[in-house]
Parts: C-alpha cells; sequence; structure tokens
C-alpha cells in the first residue's frame, strides 16, 4: 500500500503535492546536515538520534505546527517538548531553518557562552522545559495538554517526541495512563522508535505491533508509520487533529544515523560526532537535497487566537485568617483553607494531588472548583511533571500536594523542573515522627533536604494555622518552586490573625532580658521548645524560641542577633534527619562566626511506629530533650 493510503483514508484529508513533498524531504536532509556540522563544531552530541527524527521535526515544524517565529511562546501557539532532549542540535536546527537566528549560530553549540546547550533549557525563548533526563517529557506535555484543553479552552496542540529508548522509564506510562484518563485529544506523543539506545539495542526493538498494543491499551489511537516517510508523517498528524476524547501515539519506525553511509543503524555511535566521516556524510546527504536554498514552505501557520489572557500577579488570599490564639489547628488543614481562599481570589491557581487530598486538605479545594482541580492519582512523578507543564507560558500557578515523603519519588522531577525555571508549589504533609502510629514509611525526614538542595527554591516550615496561610499566599507571590511543609498534628495558634509575615525573616515567640540560650524550631517542635521554655522557666532559666518560618532563605540577621543577645548559644531542634534540615541550615549561617556555638536535636535513627509523643521522646526531640540540653549547653 503507498503512504497515501497507509492510514486510514479521511475525506477531508489531502494529499500535499509532490512539490510540498520533496520540501519536506530536503528541508529533514537539511537538518541533518546542521546537526552533523554542529556537533561535529562542538566536538560532541547525538548526531546519529537527531538523524533518525529528522522527517519528523521537518513534518512539523514546516506543514504541521502553528507557531509564531516572532514570538516563540505565544499563548495562542502549539507546544513542542522534545523528550529526548539530546537530539537538541535538530531542533535548533529547525528554529534556524525556521528563521529564528542565523544558521551560523548552530555552529555555537555547547560552547560556554552560547545558550544552545547540550540539553534544551528554557534559557531559550522557543524551549518550555528542560530536558534531557529522559522520561519526563511525556509528563510535561500532558500538562500543558491538560491546561489548554480544560483551562485555557484553547484549540492549540502539543506535541512530544520521545525515544524508544527512553520509553522504559516509567514516567512515560504515567503519563500515558494520565493523558489517556482525561482524553486529551489535544495531545500527540511521537515515539521515534530507532531500534538503538546507547550501549545496545532497545529491548523491543523494531516490534512496532507490541508498542501499538501498549499505547492502544492506555487510551491511544496508536498508528505505526515509516517515520522518515513525509507523506505518512502528515497524514498521521492531520488524523490526530480530527481525533476526538483520544490522545494520538505516532509510531514511528525509524534508524539512527538514517542517511549517514555506514552509520545507520549501527551500534557505537551513540552520542559521537562523526569526526572524519563527517564531510563524507554531508556531501551524500547533500546530494538528496533538490533545493539548497532557503525553505519555501513557511513555517508559520495561521493561529487562532484563543488562548485567555491571564493574570498571575499579586495572588493574595480572599480574606485574612481567622483563628483564635490558642485553637489547635494543623497546618495542614490550613493549608486547604488558604489554597481556597487563593481559588477565590485569582481564576488561574490550581490545585492537583496524588489521591491523597483528605489527608492534605487539597479537597477543600476541590469542593470549591471542582474545574481547578486535578486528580493525578498515586503516580508522583507524573503529578510533578503534569505540574511542570502547566505552569509553563505562565498559564497557570499550580499547587501540588501529596505526603513530603512521597515528593522523594519525584526528586528528578524537582531538578529538572528547577532548571526549567518553573512556577509550581509543593505542599507535603505528614511530615515526620510526629505522624506517629503510621511509622517510618510515611515519615517524611528527608525532604527539607531535598527541596533546600534544588537552586532558587523556597522553603516554608509553618508552625501553626495562621503562618500557614500566609504561607500559602507568599508561596503564590513568588517566582520559583516553593515547598510548604505541613505536619499532622494539630498546633496552637500563636500569632495573631493580622500578624505579618516575610520570606527569609524568622519570628522571635518567646524572649526576656536574661535568655541564656537561643532555641530555634518550625512546625511540631516549635510548640515543644515552648513547653521546654516553661518547664526551665520554673526553674530560674530562661530560654528564646525562635520560630524559623522559613528554613530557605533562612534569617541569617535574626539568628545572629538574637543568637548574640543569647551567650552566643544556639540549640536547633528538628522533627527530620540531621543532614541538610533546618540544623544544617543554621550551622551554615554560624559556620564563620567567632563565639557561637551549636547543638543539634534532629531524629537520628530510623523510626517506628508509636504514639507522637513517645516518639519525639524516644528520638530525642521532645520537650524533655530540649530541656535537658539547655543545662548542657548552659554550662559551656
Amino acid at each position: 500500500m503507498d503512504s497515501c493510503g497507509f492510514l486510514r483514508i479521511m475525506a477531508e484529508y489531502h494529499c500535499p503535492d509532490a512539490k510540498t513533498l520533496q520540501e519536506l524531504k530536503d528541508i529533514a536532509n537539511k537538518l541533518r546536515i546542521h546537526s552533523i556540522r554542529a556537533t561535529n563544531a562542538g566536538k560532541s552530541g547525538h548526531p546519529t538520534s537527531c538523524c533518525s527524527m529528522a522527517e519528523i521535526m521537518s513534518v512539523l515544524f514546516f506543514h504541521t505546527m502553528r507557531y509564531k517565529v516572532s514570538e516563540p511562546r505565544n499563548a495562542s501557539s502549539d507546544r513542542f517538548v522534545l523528550s529526548k532532549g539530546h537530539a537538541a542540535p535538530i531542533l535548533y536546527a529547525a528554529w534556524a531553518e525556521a528563521g529564528l537566528f542565523p544558521i551560523d549560530d548552530l555552529l555555537n553549540l555547547r560552547k560556554i557562552d552560547s545558550d544552545l546547550e547540550g540539553h534544551p533549557t528554557p534559557r531559550l525563548n522557543f524551549v518550555d522545559v528542560a530536558t534531557g533526563s529522559l522520561g519526563q517529557g511525556l509528563s510535561c506535555a500532558a500538562g500543558m495538554a491538560y491546561t489548554g484543553k480544560y483551562f485555557d479552552k484553547a484549540s492549540y496542540r502539543v506535541y512530544c517526541v520521545i525515544g524508544d529508548g527512553e520509553a522504559a522509564e516509567g514516567s512515560i506510562w504515567e503519563a500515558l495512563s494520565f493523558a489517556g484518563k482525561y482524553k486529551l485529544d489535544n495531545l500527540v506523543a511521537i515515539f521515534d522508535i530507532n531500534r538503538l539506545g546507547q550501549s545496545e539495542p532497545t529491548a523491543f526493538q523494531h516490534e512496532m505491533e507490541l508498542y501499538q498494543g501498549r499505547l492502544e491499551s492506555f487510551g491511544f489511537n496508536a498508528y505505526v508509520i515509516d517515520g522518515h516517510d513525509v507523506e505518512a508523517l502528515c497524514k498521521a498528524f492531520h488524523e490526530a487533529s480530527a481525533t476526538k476524547d483520544k490522545p494520538t501515539a505516532v509510531l514511528a519506525k525509524t534508524f539512527k544515523g538514517k542517511g549517514i553511509r555506514e552509520i545507520e543503524d549501527q551500534e557505537n555511535w551513540h552520542g559521537k560526532p562523526l569526526g572524519d566521516k563527517a564531510d563524507d556524510a554531508i556531501n551524500a546527504i547533500l546530494k538528496l537535497v533538490s533545493n539548497q536554498g532557503p525553505p519555501q514552505l513557511c513555517p508559520q501557520k495561521p493561529l487562532k487566537e484563543d488562548a485567555p489572557v491571564v493574570d498571575i500577579s499579586n495572588i493574595s488570599l480572599s480574606e485574612p485568617p481567622t483563628y483564635n490564639i490558642g485553637d489547635k489547628v494543623a497546618t495542614r488543614l490550613a493549608y486547604g483553607t488558604a489554597l481556597t481562599k487563593l481559588g477565590h481570589n485569582c481564576d488561574r491557581v490550581v490545585a492537583m494531588d496524588g489521591d491523597t487530598k483528605n489527608s492534605t486538605f487539597s479537597d477543600k479545594f476541590r469542593k470549591a472548583f471542582p474545574d481547578r482541580y486535578v486528580e493525578c492519582y498515586i503516580a508522583e512523578q507524573n503529578l510533578v511533571g503534569m505540574a511542570i507543564g502547566c505552569s509553563t507560558r505562565g498559564r497557570t500557578v499550580p499547587f501540588v500536594s501529596t505526603f513530603a515523603a512521597f515528593f522523594t519519588r519525584a526528586f528528578d522531577q524537582l531538578r529538572m523542573g528547577a532548571i526549567s525555571q518553573v512556577n509550581i508549589k509543593c505542599a507535603g504533609s505528614h511530615a515526620g515522627i510526629s505522624i506517629g502510629e503510621d511509622g517510618p514509611s510515611q515519615m517524611a525526614l528527608e525532604d527539607l533536604a531535598m527541596f533546600r538542595s534544588l537552586p532558587n527554591a523556597t522553603v516554608f516550615y509553618p508552625s501553626e494555622a495562621v503562618s500557614a496561610e500566609r504561607a500559602c499566599e507568599l508561596a503564590a507571590q513568588t517566582q520559583g518552586i516553593c515547598f510548604i511543609r505541613t505536619s499532622r498534628p494539630a498546633t496552637a495558634v500563636l500569632y495573631s490573625n493580622d500578624e505579618k509575615f516575610e520570606i527569609g525573616k524568622a519570628k522571635v515567640v518567646k524572649n526576656s532580658d536574661s535568655d541564656q540560650v537561643l532555641v530555634i524550631g518550625a512546625g511540631v517542635t516549635l510548640h515543644e521548645a515552648l513547653k521546654a521554655a516553661d518547664q526551665l522557666a520554673q526553674q530560674g532559666i530562661n530560654i528564646r524560641v525562635m520560630d524559623l518560618f522559613t528554613v530557605k532563605p533562612i534569617d541569617k540577621t535574626g539568628i545572629l542577633k538574637n543568637a548574640a543577645e543569647c551567650g552566643g548559644r544556639i540549640i536547633t531542634v528538628e522533627d527530620h534527619y540531621p543532614e541538610g534540615g533546618l540544623g544544617d541550615a543554621v550551622s551554615e549561617v554560624v559556620s564563620m562566626e567567632r563565639n557561637i556555638i551549636q547543638k543539634r536535636l534532629a531524629v537520628r535513627d530510623i523510626p517506628r511506629s508509636g504514639p507522637p509523643d513517645v516518639l519525639l521522646d524516644m528520638f530525642g526531640i521532645s520537650a524533655k530533650c530540649i530541656e535537658k540540653a539547655v543545662k548542657e549547653i548552659s554550662t559551656m
């Protein structure tokens, strides 16, 4: 069967004329040549991985996609995600051929003063998300598609190219499940099935029917085509655009190094420039190019400018906190309350959860705004990746919640999100041993270390309801990744409803003129410190108690000032392992300061199930343990 009849014939589809098809073939070969030249100039890169997808890129960028070269991130334009980020040179080549920047700039690939990095990052105005840690692009694309279909209600479409090697990643299958569940008919997942991985052939090589069966089982229309046939690609993408209530998967059978003699479909050429073979390869490919001048096809398809104008600036609570001092309220409950207030004030605040909404209290938002709540189920990698996609181009401010411990499963997504300069807000509940009987598998004891390690992240650790609500408000107003650590136990409200909070500013909640030690806590340990302060006061020992509020950035000025007023003695107490948490953050502040000593109380062993109060005592972070530590450090 010829390629015009390769897929199901649709009456409204018209095969491109011979001139157009030849131009698409020519562009594909030009993209191959650019990729070979760029990687040779940079003396590194993945030209063979680029060559397998040249026709895919040609058809997408010069026939199918709608976008503006003058405004790559136009709100109404189609989105493109290169999940197989190591093929970055061909993405750069497509934009250069489209006229965004001079083709000669491609020779700056991977140079220190060029933004054409080894893998795509949003330093480039045509890249929405950083890719290269494989298996993540499809979740981001699904988030973009969900936003387009359900939040923007716009006509833009999302295309994601995935390598067959990375298809082994579980995050790909989480994203496929999500896309099928939510009928993302504006999403096209394009699998570049070139048979070869980095070190050996992929698990399923060219078993195309196997791929097709798997994709169909996830609710996709899955088309197997020759990925080097531009006509088949044109038809597949057209049929995808006409498909309703199902996402589309284009399973493109390709060959790694396509067009390069003696290298095509051969092992041991992954991630290697062609070196002295480059000139012969280029000359051979040039002979296949009919039009060696600029493309005759216009890459700018007409846009339907139907994405709404969005304002995500100055988001605030719709009303202030309404608590009484002394009320017992869990910070996780205050999070749900605050999130709902933010939703009332801004229709671009959206919430998503991993089937823990009745524990994180994001269900309060769902009840108020069911159309802006996304249930991602127990698939935390896709949960975070999807949120990253939702946040791109400033379309939404996603609040992502689950147990804080389960964010560790998505650390790579968070790491790549930081590189992507994304704007997402993560709320992790059930922090530390204070959750009690559920035991260590549910106890987040590494989460502060993880989020603190992310560049430019902001880490909130509210201790009671008022500060928890204000942390949510500040997070909504702060660009970048924010983490709000919430606790399971109900804790007493300490602040008046009009108390002002700032990022990087701690609060002193108990002090006197004769304080001997500065005790710094957050969450449940702040309340343990206050109990210890009352007990010690009865013994004639006064201590100062500080609520850190944000662990990153930390209040260096406040800590040093109050430590000096307490004789240079600091105790930190945290419901977290000692590595990377609150104590480490304070140690970094005082490490070069004279006449300051610090004692650190933290969970120093693997905990177990038990009543929260018993666990706090057993693992050395209770009020009794703080009392003992104060007496020890006071004599130093």
